[in-house]
């Protein structure tokens, strides 16, 4: 991969991988690992970005199926090593929020299913119930019924810490 396409088309927006990456891990070296994955992706599929949506939406899509992806591979027991380091950017920013609320809301979105994380992440960075349900392959009317729940799911899980 190239820096400078690392430069103009990932690190721009860097933290919306970071935010996913960090949804679906629990370590420093799983997120290190899913991020090197996205941004792999995001190279090796450029070719294929048909300009029918924004390169957000396309870099979202991407991010989340790579981590979902790897999650079923996490599960299967098998495992990739990726030897290259993370550039500092992505290392500095992937610490945890400066709110201790933030970080107590990314916890909770920990216990969500694979796919409620994956809505509400793009829920939170607020994109439309359109743009979340082309990402996730649904409709607008269910994301929206969906979001509902995921709420109130949360509610749930952040009362019993209180």
């Amino acid at each position: 991969m190239g820096s400078d396409f690392y430069q103009l088309s990932i690190l721009p927006f860097a933290g919306i991988i970071i935010k996913i990456c960090r949804a679906y891990t629990n370590s420093q070296e799983d997120f290190e690992d899913y991020y090197q994955e996205v941004c792999l992706q995001i190279w090796r599929s450029k070719d294929n970005f048909n300009q029918q949506s924004e390169w957000s939406t396309w870099i979202y899509r991407i991010s989340l199926n790579v981590c979902l992806t790897y999650l079923k591979r996490r599960k299967s027991g098998s495992r990739e090593i990726i030897s290259d380091t993370l550039p500092e950017e992505a290392i500095d920013d992937s610490k945890a929020f400066v709110s201790d609320e933030i970080n107590e809301l990314y916890s909770a979105i920990k216990h969500l299913s694979e796919t409620d994380r994956a809505v509400i992440l793009l829920y939170l960075e607020e994109k439309s119930y359109q743009e979340i349900a082309e990402i996730i392959g649904s409709n607008t009317n269910n994301i929206g019924v969906r979001i509902t729940r995921i709420k109130d799911k949360l509610n749930t899980i952040m009362n019993k810490k209180d």
